[in-house]
């Protein structure tokens, strides 16, 4: 399962960058979008650009909503049968059956509603055993958010794969550097990944290369938290991490 702390943290861009990994190990790949929102029934959703970027996955979507709201609120207005975390779990285990890895990019954070019942992704991943990758911010704010999405997650007794830094800025600020350290510390999970912002235009080949540099050997990759925190930080300003 991979969530973000909220929308727009680059949920996409990292699953496509699992999947890409995964793929180039030679393993079959699923990638599974139970509600896809703000988007009209003919034009692209976050798997088009998952493919665009991956290359050959399997891909599925359970509902498409055309209001940019929550996945209960949107079908709910549109009087569209809202998606249960019961089929949720039943659409992956059915993909489970002939691929190798399941990916299921949740839709803004952790708990928002997918049912009137107050199902989320929270409760996919409960119900099939299933660890949840979190995608954070990079900046001001982003521990907070990273905090309780950590906490309700071990409330669940549900295990996180890590955090990654879905859209990390080309000149990042003190808060954002900062964050390499604080965010394993509050979250009590280790940092798996940190994205470049602006590469969700790259052609798959080198998508993948960056994939590789960019997430943990946990993910796929070769990325080392603690190098990149270091080189993040500048020494002739005196700022060194902890």
């Amino acid at each position: 399962m991979i969530s973000g702390t909220g929308t727009d943290v680059g949920k996409t861009v990292v699953t496509a960058g699992v999947a890409a990994l995964a793929r180039a190990a030679g393993r079959r790949v699923a990638v599974l979008k139970p509600a896809q929102t703000g988007v009209a029934p003919d034009e692209p959703g976050d798997l088009a650009a998952v493919t665009a970027l991956a290359g050959a996955v399997t891909t599925a979507e359970l509902r498409r909503f055309p209001d940019p709201l929550a996945p209960e609120t949107a079908a709910r207005r549109v009087g569209m049968p809202p998606v249960r975390p019961s089929e949720v779990a039943a659409a992956t285990a059915e993909l489970a059956r002939t691929h190798d890895l399941v990916l299921v990019e949740g839709a803004g954070g952790l708990l928002v509603r997918f049912d009137p019942d107050g199902g989320t992704l929270a409760d996919v991943a409960w119900s099939l055993g299933a660890p949840v990758l979190v995608v954070a911010h990079a900046g001001l704010g982003t521990l907070n958010t990273a905090a309780l999405t950590a906490e309700a997650l071990r409330t669940r007794g549900i295990a996180c794969a890590g955090v990654v830094v879905g859209s990390w800025p080309a000149e990042p600020d003190l808060a954002a550097r900062c964050n390499l350290e604080d965010l394993p510390l509050v979250t009590g999970a280790p940092l798996v990944g940190v994205v470049p912002a602006g590469v969700g235009g790259a052609n798959p080949t080198a998508f993948a290369e960056g994939a590789r540099r960019w997430l943990a050997p946990s993910l796929g990759g070769e990325f080392d938290a603690k190098e990149f925190t270091a080189r993040e930080f500048d020494p002739a300003r005196g700022e060194i991490p902890r």
